[in-house]
């Protein structure tokens, strides 16, 4: 088992993360508030944008395989380095819906499937 650092960007928070860990969980042992919801890889509350570093999610179904390259869900992320993560962004993919959605009046998301 080897740990690694994670630096949450702007909040001055920094923790000692197992690679046999989430993220989420070495949070809450720390008492860090990081935002969750479903807790399996889906709802993207708990997503973080990775700035520095590298991580294993497999079970992030909630992101496209180019989105999982540059944001974490800190519910399935494991740290395969050191870390640096801004917490609360979220992939462009899912902010264009949230504008779409918000924009169009009837509160439904475009479908670009």
């Amino acid at each position: 088992m080897t740990e690694h650092t994670v630096e949450f960007v702007g909040t001055g928070e920094t923790i000692e993360v197992a690679d046999t860990e989430t993220i989420l969980s070495s949070c809450f042992d720390a008492g860090i508030a990081q935002e969750y919801s479903c807790r399996v890889g889906m709802c993207l509350a708990c997503s973080a944008e990775i700035v520095e570093g590298e991580v294993t999610q497999p079970a992030a179904r909630g992101l496209s395989d180019e989105e999982a390259e540059e944001y974490a869900l800190t519910c399935m992320a494991r740290p395969q380095s050191d870390l640096k993560l801004d917490r609360g962004k979220y992939p462009p993919s899912i902010e264009d819906e949230a504008a779409t959605a918000a924009g169009d009046g009837d509160g439904a998301a475009a479908d670009d499937d």
